[in-house]
């Protein structure tokens, strides 16, 4: 390479590298559909196939068009909804129901209740692992994983996790990774053996909820409740770094294409951190949502995220049973927020 080309070459690279963090910063609000409806929230799932939005609303699951915002079905029978994990193969859906200890399953297209599955106490995030073509639910007052056959629909083994998990994630050739909570911690697990193999900590992060990964590169992004981002790699099970986050964190996702990691904040922001390298990381933004938007979904085809909140009225007084009340959701105003780069 001549000493014109390395200079192209090397304002090809540096071009590239002002541009990514510039699209990070240009996420913003393009689209706002008040959904209403009673209830609270936890996650938002992206049906890849069906081009819908799945989120967990207390006793039901409501099905979204992202497109029109429309609310074309919900799937009932619930208590204390959490997460949505779909198994394309098999055509069903599974939704976590925390209150009973249970896994609705549903049929993808008609979006019809096939039946239920005991988890454990507190079933709450909840995932599909193409190496075992399995669910895996993860179970905070239980402190494990429950296992479910996508194909019957039953459970078939309990993975002692050692502490509170929150969110998990598949690498996809045969290893989960999930938060533990309580300890600040990330468990490696066998799918096939059912059994966590190693376990590294997070310090100074703590209460990790949110976990995305890096595929590719084998990093995990564990936002944790503290404001921070703690990042690792998921080969050698041991913290990269930590970087500041909003408040009031709850979801994590990683855009492959533009090698972002996001965290959705309660504080009504989402953190955008760029992946420089393996070992370097940037925050190149906080990206304004609204307070509440703690949780999120993003569409790796057009880059898009979504997230969703409601308004909120004055907290109530404290007491001695509730000392930090939470101020109450406006009715009729939940509503869902899609961005753009």
């Amino acid at each position: 390479m001549n000493r014109l080309s390395r200079a192209v070459f090397a304002g090809v690279v540096m071009l590239a590298a002002t541009l990514v963090p510039a699209h990070a910063q240009s996420y913003h609000i393009v689209k706002t559909f008040t959904l209403g409806g009673d209830g609270g929230w936890d996650y938002v799932a992206l049906d890849t196939a069906g081009h819908r939005l799945f989120v967990a609303r207390g006793t039901r699951v409501m099905v979204i068009d992202p497109a029109s915002g429309k609310v074309l079905a919900e799937i009932p029978g619930l208590n204390r909804a959490h997460g949505v994990a779909f198994s394309y193969g098999t055509g069903k859906g599974f939704a976590t129901s925390g209150g009973d200890s249970s896994v609705v399953v549903f049929d993808l297209k008609t979006l019809q209740v096939l039946g239920r599955t005991h988890a454990a106490d507190d079933a709450d995030a909840v995932l599909y692992d193409p190496a075992t073509k399995h669910i895996f639910t993860f179970n905070g007052d239980a402190g494990s994983s429950s296992v479910i056959d996508a194909a019957t629909g039953q459970n078939i083994g309990t993975i002692a996790l050692g502490g509170k998990p929150e969110f998990g994630v598949s690498s996809g050739d045969g290893k989960l990774f999930a938060n533990i909570e309580d300890s600040s911690q990330v468990v490696e697990i066998d799918p096939t053996a059912m059994q966590v193999t190693r376990r590294w900590a997070l310090a100074p992060c703590e209460s990790p909820t949110g976990l995305a990964i890096d595929r590719v590169h084998h990093i995990l992004f564990s936002g944790c409740r503290n404001s921070l981002m703690a990042v690792s790699d998921a080969q050698s099970g041991k913290l990269i770094t930590t970087l500041p986050i909003g408040q009031g964190v709850d979801a994590a996702r990683f855009d492959v294409g533009r090698q972002l990691a996001f965290a959705s904040n309660g504080d009504g922001t989402i953190t955008v951190i760029h992946e420089d390298g393996p070992d370097k990381f940037t925050v190149v933004g906080n990206v304004a949502t609204k307070r509440g938007a703690r949780t999120m979904e993003l569409d790796q085809t057009t880059h898009r995220i979504f997230t969703v909140t409601a308004d909120f009225g004055p907290a109530p007084a404290a007491t001695p049973d509730r000392p930090r009340p939470r101020p109450p959701v406006l009715p009729g105003t939940f509503a869902l927020l899609e961005l753009d780069p």
